[in-house]
C-alpha cells in the first residue's frame, strides 16, 4: 500500500504540475517548456518505472501517466516563438530551421498520446501489458524527437 500511494502520489504532483505552467507561459517562453519537459520526465520515469516491474503497475497511476504525457503533446509547440532559442535551453537551433519538420514530430507525439488516451480508456490500461503497448508508441516518439531537436548533453 505504501507505494501505491507514493505512485498515485507522485502521479496527482505531475499532473497538477501542467496546471502551473500557463501562469508562466505568457513570460517566460523557455521556462514554461522546461516545466512541461519536467511533468513529462516525471510521468516517463513513472511509467517507465511500472513497465520495468520497478514500480507495482497501478491502473489509476498508468492512466495519470498518460493523461500527463497528453496534456503536453497538446500544448508543448506552443512555446517555441523565434528568438526563444536563447538562454539556458536544450532545444536545438534545428527548431527554427526546421520548423516543419519539428512540428511533424510534435504532430506524432500527438497522435500517440491520443492513441493511448483512448486505449486507456475510463479507467486506466488494465494490466503492465496493456499500459506497454498504449505507451511505447508514446516514448518512441520522444526519442525520435530528442535525437534531432534537443541538445546532447
Amino acid at each position: 500500500m505504501r507505494i501505491l500511494g507514493r505512485v498515485v502520489s507522485t502521479a496527482l504532483i505531475t499532473g497538477l504540475g501542467l496546471a502551473g505552467v500557463a501562469a508562466q507561459a505568457a513570460e517566460d517562453p523557455v521556462a514554461t517548456r522546461q516545466a512541461i519537459m519536467s511533468s513529462v520526465g516525471a510521468a516517463a520515469g513513472l511509467g517507465g518505472g511500472m513497465m520495468k516491474g520497478e514500480i507495482d503497475y497501478n491502473p489509476v497511476a498508468g492512466k495519470s501517466v498518460i493523461a500527463t504525457m497528453r496534456a503536453a503533446s497538446i500544448a508543448y509547440g506552443d512555446y517555441f516563438p523565434a528568438g526563444s532559442d536563447q538562454g539556458e535551453t536544450d532545444a536545438t537551433a534545428k527548431i527554427w530551421e526546421d520548423p516543419d519538420g519539428f512540428a511533424a514530430e510534435l504532430a506524432k507525439f500527438s497522435a500517440a498520446t491520443e492513441k493511448a488516451t483512448a486505449a486507456s480508456g475510463k479507467d486506466g490500461p488494465a494490466d503492465v501489458d496493456a499500459f506497454k503497448a498504449a505507451m511505447g508508441p508514446v516514448f518512441g516518439t520522444c526519442k525520435s524527437c530528442h535525437e534531432t531537436y534537443r541538445k546532447k548533453n
